[in-house]
């Protein structure tokens, strides 16, 4: 009796079952395929797998023999000529394997394995201008990817954990995927890791110079980062490419605006506009930089453009209500509460909407009804954005044991002696805006912006997250030497030189966040000037509680979070005043409002500046100022934000408790341990 061959099926699930062990047991995968070869034998299928096993086990020669077999039998399939090349790589044989995967290529063109493949075996043999090409070719072809498509689908339903865990499962087994790594990248952006993705798109532009959709994704990412300068050479290197591009026009224009250039921003989005109008967040962006400038009549008429084409656009209801003296019609209210009640509305969107009706309803003195959606527009940021109280409780803590007066002795003479900067710090919304004014209106000082490049130093000096950063920014900062102080003090100076636009002897840095970091200004630029903004409280904190901060601000999410981070400055600050006697001139606002002649003439005197009139008629300074309070300063004494927060005193509970005797003492100081 003759023996009939295996059924077709039967050999079929074997071998979806050898498969499926290839990548974890390839031992086993091998013996699986040798037995479907004893049943049919020449299966190429089968030969196929047998030398993938081989090359996986370890065998190298023996899967070169059973993959040079099969594809003398069968010259033109694509994947025997893949694997070959793949297992010529692992026995060393560069060239031999390119040459397989380069036919391997030419056989099946639209193969994103077989592209990749052979990129990354002429990255590795120094071939980059056609590994470049060939990451081209891969990148056209990852779409048909299945990994990558389950994870691009994550990422377009903003699944963003779900993302990553894919892309870093395939990455683990193709390191070289540049798609994978732009995709990762743009995950780690969206969850504010601009670092992470800043790493990532660099190591991706490194393998695929020619990627260009990676370097319009790491010139956003530099730009969110503060490193505007280099983002803008990265775009310009697009736009030498694409000189029409509407995406590299437009982030040309923000580039712009974040070094300052405001007019070189609202021409570049006046020019992408005028050919594509139908852009609402390129509207909204438009906005934003003529509110800058003071053009205050067309930045409405600019939201309000962006918000005709797209009525659920959160941001740009959000960006009317920021203007602070703009006034919300009824018909205003209605269409956000309709919003609102749409179940489809992202979270994103929602949250805007939320701090705009209490904005619209603080206005009309429904009190009760405001409170309610700042705080249900602040939890939905605080569901996106955690804050660890206790972590920023800890660098306090951690801080007053490095800073002591005998550490800043031993130090005496570090850092850069030039005395340019003048950093004003505080919280936000404490009134800052309105002392760099008065000082940006000295004709020897020259007002700038929150700039990012201390914030920038001090991750650097804290070093990867692995470890708690208050932790490590402080060993690292102790450990630093003379030249490294003089070095990154030098530094400071020449990052931010390139948003200084006139030539004032001095410029002011007001990133209020810098109050943590008084000690590392003292160590690098020991001349500088340091302004400490102070606000009572209740206004302070709760102003906070209601802005709507785009980012960064992570602790105003949660009024008992505000309290505790105010409490924390004022006990930072009070430890500079112990340790370095005289160094920060603190300016409340109630005495700005109060007595302003004295208060500025004092203020003067601390910056060692000549009284100057011009500092008395700050609002007529037509300068750009770029924060929260941009309308209220281009006014004399905003006095109506002195009791805002009264109306609101029934819910400030948690803020009150959290404050403890920073409240009750206020505007002294209580005694800290």
């Amino acid at each position: 009796m003759s023996t009939s061959p295996e059924p077709l099926g039967t050999v079929q699930t074997a071998l979806d079952h050898a498969f499926r062990l290839l990548e974890t047991r390839p031992l086993l995968a091998a013996e699986q395929a040798s037995e479907i070869l004893k049943t049919v034998p020449g299966h190429r299928v089968a030969l196929l797998l047998l030398g993938a096993a081989r090359r996986k086990s370890g065998q190298t020669e023996e899967a070169l023999a059973v993959l040079r077999r099969l594809c003398d039998a069968d010259p033109r399939w694509a994947p025997a000529q893949q694997e070959l090349g793949q297992t010529l790589a692992a026995a060393g044989q560069s060239e031999a394997a390119i040459e397989a995967l380069r036919r391997a290529v030419a056989l099946q063109p639209e193969s994103p394995s077989a592209c990749l493949a052979l990129a990354d075996e002429l990255t590795a043999a120094g071939h980059l201008q056609e590994a470049d090409a060939a990451y081209a070719r891969y990148i056209k072809a990852a779409t048909r990817d299945p990994h990558l498509r389950k994870a691009a689908a994550e990422l377009n339903a903003n699944r963003v954990p779900e993302a990553q865990a894919l892309l870093r499962e395939h990455l683990a087994r193709h390191p070289n995927d540049v798609a994978a790594l732009r995709m990762l990248a743009e995950a780690a952006a969206r969850l504010l890791r601009y670092r992470e993705a800043r790493v990532l798109l660099e190591r991706c532009l490194a393998l695929a110079p020619g990627f260009d959709a990676a370097r319009h994704n790491y010139a956003m990412v530099l730009n969110r980062e503060g490193r505007a300068e280099q983002a803008l050479a990265q775009c310009e290197q697009l736009l030498a490419k694409e000189a029409e591009n509407p995406s590299y026009r437009s982030l040309r224009a923000a580039i712009s605006a974040n070094l300052g250039n405001y007019a070189d921003a609202i021409a570049g989005y006046e020019s992408v506009l005028a050919q594509y109008p139908q852009q609402p967040k390129l509207w909204m962006s438009y906005g934003h930089a003529l509110r800058t400038t003071g053009r205050v009549a067309e930045c409405i008429d600019a939201y309000q453009r962006a918000l005709s084409m797209e009525p659920t656009l959160g941001e740009a209801w959000w960006s009317l209500a920021n203007l602070k003296t703009y006034r919300f019609t009824e018909a205003d209210v209605r269409a956000m509460r309709q919003a609102l009640s749409d179940t489809r509305l992202s979270n994103d969107e929602r949250l805007h909407f939320e701090f705009a009706l209490g904005k619209a309803l603080e206005d009309a003195a429904a009190y009760e009804q405001s409170f309610a959606h700042y705080a249900a527009g602040n939890a939905l940021r605080r569901q996106a954005h955690g804050y660890d109280a206790e972590e920023n409780a800890s660098f306090v803590r951690r801080s007053k044991q490095l800073f002591t007066t005998r550490f800043f002795a031993e130090r005496a003479g570090c850092g850069a002696q030039a005395p340019d900067p003048i950093f004003i710090v505080g919280l936000p919304r404490a009134g800052s805006t309105l002392i760099e004014q008065i000082l940006a209106s000295h004709p020897l000082v020259e007002g700038t912006m929150e700039l990012p490049e201390l914030p920038k130093i001090a991750r650097e000096l804290a070093g990867p997250k692995d470890e708690h950063e208050e932790g490590a920014f402080l060993k690292t900062v102790a450990s630093l030497e003379r030249d490294a102080l003089q070095a990154l003090g030098e530094r400071y100076l020449t990052e931010t030189r390139v948003t200084r636009k006139t030539d004032a002897p001095f410029f002011i840095d007001k990133m209020p966040n810098n109050c943590f970091y008084v000690g590392l200004i003292q160590l690098i630029l020991p001349n500088a000037v340091i302004i400490d903004a102070r606000r009572h409280p209740l206004a302070c904190g709760f102003s906070c509680f209601k802005q709507n901060f785009a980012r960064g601000q992570w602790f105003t999410y949660g009024l008992e979070d505000v309290g505790r981070y105010y409490r924390d400055y004022v006990e930072m600050m009070a430890h500079y005043d112990a340790v370095l006697p005289g160094k920060v001139c603190r300016v409340f606002y109630e005495s700005m409002i109060s007595d302003t002649e004295r208060e500025i003439r004092r203020l003067l005197a601390h910056c060692r500046l000549p009284f100057h009139a011009d500092c008395l008629r700050f609002y007529e300074n037509d300068r750009a100022v770029r924060t929260a309070s941009s309308e209220q300063v281009r006014q004399p004494i905003f006095r109506e934000a002195i009791d805002q927060w009264r109306h609101y005193e029934p819910w400030l509970g948690p803020l009150k408790s959290a404050l403890g005797e920073v409240l009750t003492e206020y505007p002294n100081v209580p005694q800290f341990h």
